[in-house]
This record gives C-alpha cells, sequence and structure tokens, in this order.
C-alpha cells in the first residue's frame, strides 16, 4: 500500500522525520511529497530541500520512502499516482482543526482519499520549520529540533554572506 506524506518541508525537522520513520514502518511504500508553491516563500529551493530529505532518510536507513515533488492540489497528486492515503502530523488542536478541514476538502476532491492523522511525538509537539528558521536566524541552538545535515545548511543560509 501506498500512502503520500506531504508537505513544504522548509527545512524537515526532527518532528517531520520522526512521523516519516513510524509511517514507513506502517506501510509498504511511503511518498515524501515537496510541495512546489510559487506563492509562498521558501527559505530553500525544490532541489535543497529534496536533498535535505534525501540525506536524513538515507542516515536512517529507510528503503521504502520514495521523495517527488509536485506542484498544484495534494488530492490531484494522490489521485494521478493511485494514492489513497494521506499522512498528516498532529501537534496540537490547532494543528488539528486545520487539517480537518483540509482532509475533508481532499476526500471531497478525490473520492476515496483519507487522511490519517499521526499525533507528533510529545519532544516534538511544539516545533515547527517557521519556529527552528527564526531561530536559527538569530544565532539559537536548533540542535535538538533539526539534524546535523540540516543545521549546517541554515547556518549556511544566514550566516554565510554576513
Amino acid at each position: 500500500m501506498k500512502v503520500l506524506y506531504p508537505g513544504s518541508f522548509d527545512p524537515i525537522t526532527n518532528g517531520h522525520l520522526d512521523i516519516i520513520e513510524r509511517a514507513s514502518k506502517k506501510f509498504d511504500n511511503l511518498v515524501v511529497a515537496v510541495l512546489v508553491n510559487s506563492e509562498k516563500k521558501t527559505l530553500f529551493t525544490l532541489d535543497e530541500r529534496v536533498k535535505l530529505i534525501y540525506e536524513n532518510i538515507k542516515q536512517l536507513k529507510i528503503n521504502n520512502v520514495t521523495i517527488e515533488s509536485f506542484e498544484g492540489l495534494t488530492a490531484n497528486y494522490a489521485k494521478n499516482n493511485n494514492i489513497d492515503f494521506i499522512i498528516r502530523g498532529i501537534r496540537g488542536f490547532n494543528d488539528y482543526e486545520y487539517e480537518k478541514q483540509i482532509a475533508l476538502i481532499n476526500s471531497k476532491l478525490t473520492d476515496g482519499l483519507e487522511t490519517l492523522f499521526m499525533l507528533s511525538d510529545i519532544r516534538f509537539s511544539f516545533v515547527s520549520s517557521s519556529i527552528v528558521k527564526e531561530i536559527a536566524s538569530y544565532g539559537g541552538d536548533i540542535s535538538p529540533y533539526v539534524t546535523k545535515c540540516v543545521e549546517k545548511a541554515l547556518k549556511m543560509k544566514y550566516f554565510s554572506e554576513k
């Protein structure tokens, strides 16, 4: 069974990796799909985000994960790729409310498309890519929230030109 874990992953955090690792143990094939949204300003390019995900998946020795990118509606991507399930991580109540709306819309757009929610590990329940980027931009310690390769990439983004 193939399942989709979509997101912008700008950058990938330990919370994302926890969801990937746990989902990869439950499903035969996990597609980590990196969203291309021309209206959203990202810190990392699409290629950089994919490379960081790949490096982390390789370090975790997960063999049933495919990394792809897509533009447009997640529901259309799932339909075009014969995917019946979407995985979404839930950190708290606000995530649930937002993700519930998206899940309901996706199921209407693509009949039979189901969203499965995975609760975030408590260690990462307050971590988001936005928070990690903000801490990193001020030179704060992000090592508990991202892997070494992501930490290095963030430092390069924020401090290589200064």
